[in-house]
């Protein structure tokens, strides 16, 4: 941990880790943490300012308040951030930025003169008030952290579950570099990831980070355990207890490890509601980790970082932007984006028309202007003309957001032509689609996946 804290005390608001990015960004560390954690420990934590934010129930309002009431006597500089608790019997001033949605956030259309001075007001409180000095960077982080995984792990073995995301990607590499051939990776591909995502995840680790990485092929497995199955979340419990079962074999053949690499971040400490590392995130959302690998210790190297500062982590040790600034992908992978039953034929039509549409996108320039952008294999055939013959098959639709927490999320004008050209494209080279349509729904009504 940084011995220069500022503490963000989360009052029941909606903007408490939107804040602690926001700060981090100023390089300065700090967490988040619920209004009612113990007084001592808040103390122990030596943190150079508080930020309170949010505002409890009204069942709750008296608590709040007394529990702002205790950290006044910290002496501590307080800055007050869309908080609707009371302030009072204060020893020091209290500065305040109101309506963060509309300002510190910039999440409507209001000024960019309001935005600008709440940051202001933010980094003075930051580096005037409470005297940081700015010394949260993640080239630091990621040095200091390989030092203590190395020292943590000694020659001791360590396993981990890699998925080709970001976030187990990472926490890979980093154990990686702290002890090398200790390391065992293993990769259930369950033939469901995106075109030729396997190999390169496969070459990446083998050949760039000479990791030791054992890939199973484990598609028809998983196509067989899926045969015939519709409903989204039958499907999404069948690929996250099937991989757990893959895993698990395959974690036996190497006997016991000592430690278990999980890839949590810091908004799974924050949503776990009582800032518990110890909680084991789910596998890919899909399912829980093993339980009947034999290992003594979870090890999270990232837990500490938001999703952003994971993805500067990722450069920062050498991992290929391609690899780091994926967009995020549903654990189940394309079994979410495949209306209907899964078969072999289907994820293949779904791979190349999600293919031509991400490479289309990232030719037209729009690749990083789009929080996530997708393919979709409805379970709507219609009639069709291709070679001058009457077809009968699929439509494909093609989804893609702009969003910021991805709680809320609003569709994208992609270009009419671009679009055209991604249609065009799709029904002449895949085989079985005549058909393709654009989601113009934002989350919510709808989701963002589209199950």
């Amino acid at each position: 941990m940084e011995k220069e804290l500022i503490i963000i005390l989360d009052f029941g608001g909606q903007y408490a880790q939107l804040i602690a990015r926001h700060i981090r960004q100023q390089n300065v560390y700090c967490e988040v943490i619920p209004y009612y954690i113990e007084f001592d420990k808040v103390k122990a934590m030596a943190p150079k300012g508080l930020i309170f934010t949010g505002g409890a129930l009204e069942a709750a309002e008296q608590d709040s308040t007394a529990s702002a009431s205790k950290f006044y006597t910290l002496g501590l500089p307080i800055l007050a951030i869309d908080y609707r608790g009371q302030l009072n019997n204060s020893p020091t001033p209290i500065a305040t930025i109101e309506e963060p949605e509309r300002s510190l956030f910039g999440q409507d259309n209001s000024s960019k003169e309001n935005e600008s001075k709440a940051i202001e007001t933010l980094r003075n409180f930051l580096y005037n008030t409470c005297g940081c000095s700015g010394s949260w960077h993640m080239t630091t982080f990621v040095d200091r952290s390989i030092k203590q995984l190395k020292e943590k792990i000694g020659n001791q073995k360590v396993l981990c579950a890699l998925s080709g995301g970001v976030d187990s990607s990472v926490a890979a590499v980093m154990i990686s570099k702290a002890v090398g051939k200790q390391l065992t990776c293993i990769f259930v591909d369950h033939g469901l990831l995106r075109k030729n995502e396997g190999d390169e995840v496969e070459d990446i680790f083998t050949n760039q980070f000479d990791v030791n990485l054992i890939r199973v092929n484990a598609q028809e497995r998983f196509y067989n355990k899926l045969a015939g199955v519709t409903d989204p979340e039958r499907k999404r419990k069948i690929i996250g207890e099937e991989f757990i079962r893959v895993f698990e074999e395959e974690a036996k053949k190497i006997g016991r490890v000592d430690y278990l690499v999980q890839g949590t971040i810091y908004p799974d400490i924050i949503e776990s509601g009582a800032g518990n590392s110890k909680v084991i995130k789910s596998h890919h959302n899909v399912g829980g980790l093993p339980d009947y690998v034999d290992f003594k210790e979870i090890i999270e190297p990232l837990k500490d970082l938001f999703k952003d500062e994971v993805r500067k982590a990722g450069l920062v040790l050498g991992i290929p932007e391609k690899l780091v600034n994926r967009q995020p992908f549903p654990g189940p992978g394309l079994g979410v984006r495949i209306i209907g039953d899964i078969t072999a034929d289907k994820v293949k039509i779904l791979q190349e028309a999600d293919y031509i549409y991400r490479e289309e996108i990232a030719k037209a320039g729009l690749d990083k202007q789009i929080s996530q952008y997708f393919a979709v294999l409805t379970n709507l055939k219609s009639v069709g003309v291709k070679n001058n013959e009457r077809t009968y098959d699929y439509t494909v639709a093609l989804r893609a957001v702009k969003t910021t927490d991805f709680m809320t999320a609003d569709y994208v004008e992609i270009p009419w032509d671009i679009l055209g050209k991604i249609s065009e494209r799709i029904v002449n080279e895949v085989e079985h689609v005549n058909r393709i349509c654009y989601d113009i729904t934002s989350k919510p009504p709808a989701t963002i996946e589209f199950e």
